[in-house]
């Protein structure tokens, strides 16, 4: 079933950021987009790559009004330790949210139930707090950060002239379409 248009759920996790323990509600990330990147566990090796990869791009993603979660079944206590001991990890400013009791990885439907991890998910969601663009990809495979910030802007571009669309392969400042029927059969 598809999750676009779904409201997420209702939650309240604690968090690892900036050296301290934060609490994060729904009511937290309402208002600005958000972005939920799901991944298996701390200690691992994928996802590390991965994290590094979003935290050298944090602050274009900031610049856009986003809020960057990294989410795992981990604790926030395991998110320090983790923080503490990898060189990689220590470059990541923004909130890695602990989902222990599942509550974000069911509600986001990529909870592997007989592994108590995630799935590699990830999850654009738009300041009304309604998911705008997902992704699930197998656990052995990284994600891109440069694709998911692309997304985003044009997901945020779209949000904001909704008469407009944007093409494959859209970057900002590049031409959009204006569908109409004089468009039909001549893309």
């Amino acid at each position: 079933m598809s999750q676009i248009g779904k409201q997420i759920v209702d939650f309240k996790v604690q968090s690892f950021n900036n050296n301290e323990f934060q609490t994060v509600t729904k009511e937290d990330v309402l208002g600005k987009w958000s972005i939920f990147f799901f991944y298996p566990a701390d200690f691992t090796f994928v996802c590390p790559t991965e994290l590094e990869d979003l935290a050298n791009l944090y602050e274009e993603f900031k610049a856009t009004n986003t809020e960057i979660f990294s989410v795992s079944t981990d604790t926030h206590f395991v998110h320090k330790a983790w923080h503490d001991t990898s060189e990689t990890i220590k470059k990541i400013n923004y909130p890695m949210l602990a989902d222990p009791t599942g509550v974000l990885s069911r509600g986001f439907d990529v909870m592997i139930e007989e592994d108590g991890m995630a799935e590699r998910g990830t999850f654009i969601v738009n300041p009304e707090g309604e998911i705008v663009s997902y992704e699930v990809v197998a656990g052995n495979v990284g994600r891109n950060a440069e694709e998911l910030l692309r997304k985003l802007k044009a997901l945020q571009f779209v949000a904001e002239n909704p008469a407009e669309v944007c093409p494959a392969k859209w970057k900002e400042g590049n031409e959009t379409l204006k569908p109409s029927i004089d468009l039909v059969g001549l893309i």
